[in-house]
């Protein structure tokens, strides 16, 4: 009987990675199939789906620091800012104008910032480090307007430009390259973090999130995983920094405003904290909505995206994808 038991647990023990390798799979299956759908949907309008994508990867690396780690920041547009200068500076400054040095200056940008604003906000609990993380995108906001010679100031970092990628594909003026390119780094991003959230340091942070008294009386560093988780974001965050500095090729004082920190956290509310689909149809629901509203009524579309706000934290206290899953969840357990 034992060895019965024994064999069966193994089994399922080893079926295991195969069954996160199929979610793996399948979730960046379904990303690959809503990006088709938004070309053929929207084929004049690439350049909206391009930045809803840069938008995505400063959401999901805000997820993996409030989500997954509750750590509270409004000011994350640091890190994203941070990497659309460090890529643009490198094109417009140092003449390199290859998209994947870019996008590897991006992520050290992102990075870097990331663990300043770590070492800096977490020396802080709840509504403290809310203000230390303002103050961060003030002090950020203020250095890139100031350092004028190399950011632009006001005016912005133009002179950006990127060279075809691989030597081969060339950014045309219809947004085609630009959104392919897109895709391709949210995929790879999308699988690299999944990895990262399943791992046992992704369950030491969600422990932390939890109950950071108890993980630290079992051994572990409370503060050094999310330094380290605060890095890993800055760094995803400085990947849709530098794709949108390599596809708009300028980068403005926006990118590292508090109007973009609060708008991020907002979209993963929308769609739901603690899990990466949640940011990402959080991401799409909201810039679509706020781009269909402010064209059809230019005067009062805030009051509309008030409104939906209000409705989903009223009736989808867990967000739209987490909510949903929630309810197919509790479906499924009741058929069984």
């Amino acid at each position: 009987m034992a060895a019965v038991m024994n064999t069966e647990a193994g089994v399922s023990a080893s079926a295991r990675p195969h069954r996160s390798l199929g979610r793996d799979a399948a979730g960046a299956v379904a990303i690959l199939i809503v990006a088709v759908i938004g070309y053929f949907l929207f084929p004049d309008n690439l350049a909206l789906l391009t930045r809803i994508v840069a938008v995505a990867l400063l959401v999901l690396s805000l997820d993996l620091v409030t989500g997954y780690c509750g750590v509270a920041t409004l000011g994350h547009a640091a890190l994203f800012g941070s990497g659309a200068y460090a890529a643009g500076i490198l094109s417009a400054h140092y003449g390199i104008n290859d998209p994947l040095l870019m996008t590897l200056a991006g992520i050290a940008g992102g990075a870097v910032a990331g663990l300043i604003s770590g070492v800096i906000i977490l020396r802080g609990h709840g509504l403290p480090q809310l203000v230390l993380s303002i103050a961060l995108i003030h002090l950020f906001h203020e250095f890139a307007n100031k350092a004028s010679s190399w950011t632009g100031g006001s005016d912005g970092l133009s002179g950006i430009s990127a060279d075809p990628i691989l030597g081969y594909f060339e950014f045309d003026l219809y947004g085609h390259t630009a959104y392919v390119f897109a895709i391709v780094l949210l995929l790879i991003v999308f699988v690299l973090l999944r990895l990262i959230v399943r791992s046992p340091f992704g369950m030491l942070c969600r422990g932390i999130k939890e109950d950071p008294l108890r993980i630290k009386a079992m051994g572990a560093s409370p503060k050094a995983a999310l330094m380290k988780m605060y890095v890993i974001s800055g760094a995803v965050a400085g990947v849709g920094g530098a794709l949108n500095a390599i596809t708009t090729q300028v980068v403005g004082l926006d990118s590292l405003s508090f109007t973009l920190s609060a708008e991020s956290l907002v979209m993963l509310v929308l769609g739901g904290t603690g899990s990466l689909f949640g940011g990402l149809s959080g991401t799409v629901i909201f810039m679509l909505f706020e781009d269909y509203v402010s064209a059809a009524n230019p005067f009062h579309w805030l009051t509309m995206v008030g409104a939906l706000l209000i409705a989903v934290v009223l009736f989808a206290p867990k967000g739209l994808y987490g909510s949903a899953a929630a309810f197919f969840n509790r479906r499924k357990e009741a058929g069984q």
